[in-house]
């Protein structure tokens, strides 16, 4: 009972953040002075067809009625006008599958899917180019994290194993350059080193995206392209990992019971690896679990230095073609993904550190 009185305050608070980015991407973005049909259409277009965009994307309507229909769709359970073909709400609810729920006067409130609205550009769902591009994105993120939780524990305990060592010092003094690098320069610089300079020897591209289209017009994955923004994206993860990994495990290694094993006559890399590591690696797991989504926010940089044709591209062509739903869509989607992210880490960490009390 405790543990889903836990998960039922984070999911609250979870919602609550989630809805104060939905507000604050939308009046963010509805108060530029960009006129959203007008960039559509190009600076030569007649008036008539401004005024079709205009009511096509609800942009005649006033800020707080936008407002309250971007809730509207994005929510799952929301007013529609189901017999109104004039009202703003008809089309998106006759667009999407709908469970009609009940009626409250003229509106009747159903359960759908979460509608992010259509590209100003090019007029597809926004939920259709976030799913598409979504694909590369994750197995990037993945990919870098679990090279850098690998990466990270083993340089973390040999770290540790040697402590005050040339080998510790050496390892300490290449975390703290990795933790200082920001993303967007470590992934120019190996970018131009491996992928430019000396590409005859690396045979990698210093750009390319990871799923093409071949001369028959097939997907196909080069993976090829994956290696170099892949490491990038998985520098500092690799030098955090590696100092939490050397912290934890020198704290778990001077506790009793490790001494204790040792005065049973265990073998030392019995008890480093199956009683110091073992509990060594609790802060460590919870770590990893957060940085899966940092690293998601981290994707957007690299992808634009490698031109790796993912979530992150797509955003930031879109904030330059000032695409505003599809930019509002790809925050939301990485907001959501951050509270998921961290209520899972939450539980994940009393579970597995019984010191964390359930509140």
């Amino acid at each position: 009972m405790e543990i889903l009185k836990f998960i039922g305050k984070r999911l609250l608070s979870g919602f609550l953040v989630v809805l104060g980015v939905v507000f604050f991407i939308f009046v963010l973005f509805n108060v530029l002075p960009v006129n959203s049909a007008r960039m559509t259409l190009g600076q030569r277009a007649d008036t008539a067809s401004v005024k079709a965009i205009e009511r096509e994307f609800r942009l005649n309507l006033p800020w707080y009625s936008r407002l309250f229909y971007y809730f509207n769709d994005i929510s799952p359970v929301s007013f529609h006008h189901l017999k109104d073909d004039t009202h703003p709400t008809f089309l998106e609810a006759n667009q999407s599958k709908y469970l009609p729920l009940f009626s409250v006067g003229k509106r009747t409130v159903v359960l759908k899917a979460p509608n992010l609205g259509r590209s100003f550009q090019t007029r597809r769902k926004v939920s259709e180019i976030l799913l598409e591009k979504m694909l590369p994105t994750a197995i990037l993120a993945l990919g870098a994290m679990f090279i850098a939780s690998i990466v990270g524990i083993v340089l973390g305990v040999f770290a540790a194993l040697k402590q005050y060592t040339f080998w510790d010092n050496l390892i300490l003094s290449a975390s703290v350059f990795g933790i200082s690098q920001p993303a967007f320069f470590s992934g120019f610089l190996i970018a131009i080193l491996f992928g430019y300079y000396w590409s005859a020897y690396t045979g990698l591209n210093h750009q390319g995206s990871l799923i093409i289209l071949n001369d028959l017009g097939d997907e196909v994955f080069v993976w090829k392209n994956l290696i170099l923004p892949m490491f990038a994206l998985g520098i500092r993860p690799i030098a955090i990992i590696t100092q939490l990994t050397r912290s934890s495990m020198l704290d778990v290694l001077s506790q009793d019971y490790v001494r204790t094993a040792r005065a049973k006559g265990l073998s030392y890399y019995k008890v480093v690896f199956k009683h110091a590591l073992r509990n060594a690696l609790n802060p460590v797991l919870t770590s990893i679990s957060g940085w899966l989504a940092a690293l998601l926010t981290g994707a957007y940089f690299i992808e634009l230095v490698f031109n790796y044709d993912g979530l992150g591209l797509q955003t930031v062509n879109s904030l330059k073609n000032f695409d505003f739903p599809v930019v509002m869509g790809s925050v939301l989607f990485v907001a959501v993904v951050f509270v998921l992210m961290n209520i899972l880490t939450d539980i994940l960490y009393s579970v597995l550190d019984p010191r964390v009390t359930v509140k």
